[in-house]
C-alpha cells in the first residue's frame, strides 16, 4: 500500500520545514561535481513544492543557503546563486496559488539574485495557497541575534522594559513572525542534526531523518515522512492524559 493512501487527510502538518541534504554526496557517487547534484536537487524541489501545495501543507520552508555557506568555494557559491535564479519559476508558484517569502539575510544576497526574489515576492503576494519560504543567507544564530539586537535598542530608548520581553515577543521580532513553528521538521542525507536551522522555532516540532540524498527525494518519501508524524502523539510538555 502506497503511504499516500496511508495519510489522514484532516491531519496534514501545517508547517513543513525540510533541511534538503545530500546534493554533494550523491553526485559524488556517481563520479559528478558537487554542482551537478545541484542541478539534481533543483528538480526535486520543483516536484515537492507542487506536491506540498497538493496536499493542503500551508508553509513549507526550504533550507537553501545557510550563512555558512558563503565558506565554501566560490565556485560551488556562484553556481548556487545562478541555479537560484534559475529555479526562481513563477509561472509554477502562480499556477497553484502559491505564495513566495524568503527569510535569511536578504541584503548580502548578490543584487541580481535580491531583484529577482523580490519580485516574485511581490507577484505572488496575493496568492492565498501554500507559503513557499526559502531560507536564504540565513541561520539561526544570525536571526536570534538579530532580534536581540532590535530589542535591546527598543528597551534602550524606553519603548518597553525587560519586563515586556516574553517568548512571544522575542518571537514577534525574528524573521519568521508571519508563520507558525514548523509541526515536522524533515532532514534528508542521512545526518542527525538541526545545521543551525530554525532553532528557536523547532522546539516542539517532529523530527524525522531518513538516509535518501535529496536528489531521490520522492513523493513516495514525503509521504512516507507524514505518516510518521502522524503516530506520533504531540504533547508539548503535557501528559498523555492532558491531551487526550
Amino acid at each position: 500500500m502506497s503511504y499516500i493512501e496511508q495519510i489522514d487527510k484532516d491531519r496534514i502538518p501545517e508547517h513543513v520545514a525540510i533541511i534538503m541534504d545530500g546534493n554533494g554526496r550523491w553526485a559524488k557517487q556517481r563520479g559528478k561535481e558537487r554542482t551537478f547534484g545541484h542541478y539534481a536537487g533543483a528538480e526535486t524541489v520543483h516536484k515537492i513544492i507542487e506536491e506540498a501545495a497538493h496536499l493542503g501543507i500551508k508553509y513549507l520552508t526550504l533550507y537553501t543557503f545557510s550563512t555558512e555557506n558563503w565558506n565554501r568555494p566560490l565556485e560551488e557559491v556562484s553556481a548556487l546563486m545562478g541555479l537560484l535564479l534559475d529555479s526562481i519559476e513563477e509561472d509554477t508558484l502562480m499556477k497553484n496559488n502559491i505564495s513566495f517569502r524568503v527569510i535569511g539575510d536578504f541584503k548580502k544576497l548578490p543584487p541580481d539574485v535580491q531583484s529577482s526574489l523580490q519580485k516574485c515576492i511581490d507577484h505572488t503576494s496575493k496568492n492565498t495557497g501554500m507559503c513557499l519560504v526559502l531560507a536564504l543567507s540565513y541561520s539561526s544564530h544570525w536571526e536570534i541575534t538579530e532580534a536581540v539586537r532590535k530589542i535591546a535598542a527598543l528597551t534602550k530608548t524606553g519603548e518597553i522594559s525587560p519586563e515586556q520581553i516574553t517568548d512571544k515577543y522575542i518571537s514577534s521580532h525574528l524573521n519568521t513572525n508571519f508563520m507558525p513553528n514548523p509541526d515536522l521538521l524533515i532532514r534528508t542525507g542521512g545526518e542527525i542534526r538541526l545545521s543551525n536551522y530554525l532553532l528557536w522555532q523547532c522546539a516542539y516540532s517532529e523530527l524525522y531523518f531518513c538516509d535518501t540524498f535529496w536528489p531521490d527525494f520522492s513523493n513516495e518519501e514525503l509521504y512516507k515522512a507524514i505518516c510518521e508524524y502522524q503516530k506520533r502523539e504531540r504533547r508539548f510538555g503535557k501528559t498523555s492524559e492532558q491531551i487526550s
